[in-house]
């Protein structure tokens, strides 16, 4: 945390978890109840995930920003994004005026907070408030323990090459496989190949209403959205 002057406001960024209203943290909840500038990440068009989560929260009269994000895989057009936001926020802080800027999941586990944090937190008194991450809430929704006594837990994105993937999941107790998306089959897949298709749950948006939970092997090969993981422990279950 760092911070130029106590007249400047404050960056507070909140993990609103996995999609439950509920399971977001007392202190998150508190900070939004009180928070008369709130800011979000937004897709292009539509409306923003996170927002939606934090809802319940929301005081009537707050300023709302929209960060909007572009459908790109090339990191420049969103970076520029950041920058953008980084600054809008800015000008709140300088008059004083305390920020709350959302963020699915945990801010610092994959989270998007993370890129205003690296912009922000030089010249801003900023304090990340953790929320319930995805990875959390998934064993939980399925009931798979992640990990127990000196298991080594792997946390791999689907997007990763066949051969890395296979390597971490060779040396690995227990792993999580996130961002599944489009990469379901192939996933599927390796799986099959490493043997581990028996072990494997597979979870998409956790503990909303649209959840679906399953093993790998009932689930059908149509696109599975991006919040989706599959779970996999080499025991079946980690206490045994």
């Amino acid at each position: 945390m760092s911070g130029t002057s106590t007249e400047t406001g404050t960056v507070f960024g909140i993990g609103v978890g996995p999609g439950d209203p509920e399971l977001m943290t007392v202190k998150g909840a508190r900070l939004l109840s009180e928070a008369t500038v709130v800011a979000y990440p937004a897709p292009e068009t539509g409306d923003s995930l996170a927002r939606a989560i934090a809802a319940p929260h929301l005081r009537a009269d707050a300023t709302e920003i929209a960060i909007r994000m572009p459908l790109s895989s090339n990191r420049f057009p969103v970076e520029a994004v950041y920058d953008r936001a980084a600054v809008e926020i800015g000008t709140y802080l300088a008059r004083g005026q305390n920020v709350a800027v959302l963020c699915e999941g945990d801010p610092f586990f994959y989270g998007s907070f993370m890129y205003l944090f690296a912009r922000l937190a030089e010249d801003w008194t900023v304090e990340v408030v953790p929320g319930v991450s995805s990875l959390t809430a998934c064993a939980a929704v399925t009931g798979t323990a992640l990990a127990a006594l000196n298991d080594v837990l792997t946390v791999l994105p689907a997007p990763l090459p066949d051969d890395v993937l296979r390597a971490r999941l060779a040396e690995t107790d227990s792993a999580a496989i996130i961002k599944v998306g489009r990469h379901l089959p192939r996933i599927r897949a390796l799986l099959d190949d490493m043997g581990l298709s028996d072990r494997a749950q597979y979870v998409e948006h956790a503990t909303m209403d649209r959840q679906v939970v399953g093993r790998i092997n009932e689930i059908s090969d149509a696109a599975a959205p991006y919040f989706s993981m599959i779970l996999i422990h080499k025991r079946g279950a980690a206490w045994s």
